[in-house]
């Protein structure tokens, strides 16, 4: 049987090109509101630290700067009163490329496995980075909670699995998940589980949690700058915990060139020594969801609950591109249709709340509410 050539599917945010036309024709534009990027300013300590740090000449440590691990170490242990080793902890460029690419090095590492595990409502680019490693991209049920239902995955699946991808609070529906619970699963199956806690400074019901706070043994936690310090464009993120993963995937990582420009790396010191901006933040996104919620259970009849964290409303509309298409004509808003993250979300919209109080209440006007 003849292999075949791998094509690359439609970018999800791509597909909305045709409701993004009908949204401009409002006066005023798009009011964006499908990809969650920040829209509030850095610190002005932060956007100093980029243009001062003379880091610009030469090639910075793929692993991270001292400085930077440091400063991401401390703010573990600040944050969730757990100790990492320095040399357990490595930057990456960005969550995401992690995310896509850490499939690919355990595979190399672990060829007799071949699955990788992940939610079945969930951002794309886990399900991706398996299938751009070659590997089986199996997903889990969820639970009623929103949580990964662990009991659902087959012996066969476990036996397979190169990783487990867990993420809380989640993108999309801002469920928070057992991460005690994940971390032990992990050991009885011997299958590393990686935690993407991008969102875990926007947590709304109970503090938020790191799997590292279980233990670090066969866990790896994945945290990032660019939602809490609003730098998505400086691509400044973490990685920390197992000893022998991460050091393993520091080492594969300076083979392939990945490395955070040494002034970005500056600037996460910065950012990352300084908690007073994302309690600011914090407070910014709980009032932006209120409103928006507020304003789209109006609009539509729908009811739009907050989530447990995140930045995100995820709510069911019936039709999750029906909804976008309505929203897009009547208010000019751009939001993504919940099929982007997995079959289980085709009823389902994502809103994020990343565009500032005034363009919400410009939504607020057009819609009538």
């Amino acid at each position: 049987m003849t292999a075949q050539p791998f094509v690359p599917p439609p970018y999800p945010y791509d597909r909305l090109d045709a409701l993004a036309k009908l949204a401009a024709k409002h006066d005023g534009g798009v009011i964006d509101l499908s990809i969650g990027t920040p829209c509030d300013a850095p610190s002005p300590a932060v956007v100093a630290a980029l243009s001062a740090s003379n880091a610009e000449r030469g090639y910075p440590p793929s692993i991270g700067s001292e400085p930077l691990r440091r400063a991401a170490r401390d703010w573990m242990q600040r944050r969730f009163a757990v100790d990492v080793p320095l040399a357990q902890v490595a930057a990456c460029v960005g969550s995401k490329e992690f995310v896509a690419t850490t499939p690919q090095y355990l595979k190399l590492r672990r060829p007799d496995r071949d699955t990788v595990l992940y939610p079945a409502v969930s951002y794309p680019t886990y399900e991706m980075g398996s299938t751009l490693a070659g590997c089986r991209a199996v997903a889990v049920p969820m639970n009623r909670s929103g949580g990964l239902d662990l009991g659902a995955v087959s012996a066969d699946d476990a036996r397979r699995a190169l990783m487990l991808w867990v993420n809380s609070p989640s993108n999309p529906t801002g469920a928070l998940d057992d991460l005690g619970a994940a971390a032990a699963w992990g050991r009885e199956h011997g299958v590393p589980i990686f935690s993407d806690e991008c969102y875990v400074e926007f947590t709304w019901q109970r503090a938020g949690e790191s799997i590292v706070q279980h233990g670090l043994d066969g866990v790896v936690a994945l945290h990032s700058l660019s939602k809490r310090s609003n730098l998505a464009g400086v691509r400044v993120a973490f990685y920390a915990g197992d000893a022998d993963i991460v050091n393993y995937l520091k080492e594969v990582r300076k083979h392939v060139g990945m490395m955070v420009p040494g002034p970005a790396q500056a600037a996460g010191v910065v950012a990352l020594t300084d908690d007073a901006h994302v309690a600011v933040q914090r407070e910014v996104y709980r009032r932006r969801l209120a409103r928006t919620a507020e304003i789209l259970a109006k609009w539509s009849g729908v009811s739009v609950p907050l989530p447990a964290g995140g930045f995100y409303l995820w709510f069911d509309s019936g039709d999750g591109w029906a909804f976008a298409e309505r929203l897009a004509r009547d208010g000019g808003a751009l939001v993504s249709p919940g099929d982007f993250y997995g079959a289980g979300g085709a009823n389902n919209v994502r809103v994020a709340v990343v565009q500032p109080d005034e363009k919400i209440e410009m939504l607020a006007r057009r819609l009538g509410v």
